[in-house]
């Protein structure tokens, strides 16, 4: 009797949310303190959206509402009702993957993967309201998202392909990018004067096992790159162009 007087209870304080996710009507009974990502992964089962800090500084969970990108671990799912939630898993459609999805996986802009959904789901917001924004628009845009796999570069990149794509431009991935700018042995990439390939190839020979040691001096204590190094060549590769 107890038990069924605590059931009763617990249901008598659900709340009962109506919304549209994914494009779709939807509903969902939930205790009212519960966020919009634990009402998507715990009542939902859509577990594309992460856990992440949960304090709302790491980006891994957002989602859009209404077309904005919101952090769903700081939003309660009291406040979706009547509004348009869209999750990771409302990206792809009928004619398969989203562009930007498309261009995660083509230039490998997702890593372990855990943060992409969050990424995804902000730069689709950035593009629906800019379609061509500027590498700083990009990196603006997703200045509130965390990734500790990719370094970023990959992802910028992939976001500006993404947006090419959606503008109808015949764009397809610079070999530099999937590749990098590096040393090739088979001779099969372009050459390209800034590489580490070009810097190892430019200087003289036999310096190669010497650049080794040339960052340690007398007693293992580090000394400068002498000119005609290939350490001294590497720096200058890799230096911006003035």
């Amino acid at each position: 009797m107890a038990t069924r007087r605590k059931n009763r209870a617990s249901e008598s304080t659900r709340a009962l949310v109506r919304f549209v996710l994914n494009g779709e009507p939807a509903e969902a009974a939930f205790a009212p303190h519960k966020t919009l990502l634990e009402v998507l992964r715990e009542d939902l089962g859509l577990t594309g959206t992460k856990h992440g800090c949960e304090l709302g500084e790491c980006g891994t969970c957002s989602v859009l509402v209404d077309g904005k990108p919101v952090l769903s671990c700081l939003v309660l799912g009291l406040e979706c009702e009547g509004r348009r939630v869209e999750s990771v898993e409302g990206m792809a459609g009928p004619a398969g993957l989203h562009p930007l999805q498309k261009a995660f996986a083509d230039l490998g802009a997702a890593q372990c993967g855990y943060c992409t959904p969050g990424f995804l789901l902000t730069a689709k917001a950035l593009l629906e309201e800019n379609p061509k924004p500027t590498l700083p628009q990009i990196r603006e845009a997703l200045a509130g998202n965390i990734c500790r796999c990719t370094g970023y570069i990959k992802i910028f990149e992939a976001v500006e392909l993404a947006a090419a794509w959606m503008r109808g431009e015949d764009a397809a991935p610079r070999k530099e990018i999937l590749y990098g700018y590096d040393f090739d042995e088979s001779g099969l990439l372009p050459s390209h004067p800034g590489s580490v390939g070009a810097a190892l190839a430019a200087a003289p020979s036999g310096l190669a096992d010497a650049a080794n040691a040339a960052s340690r001096g007398g007693g293992g204590k580090p000394r400068p790159y002498e000119p005609g190094d290939v350490g001294a060549a590497l720096v200058a590769a890799r230096e911006p162009k003035r």
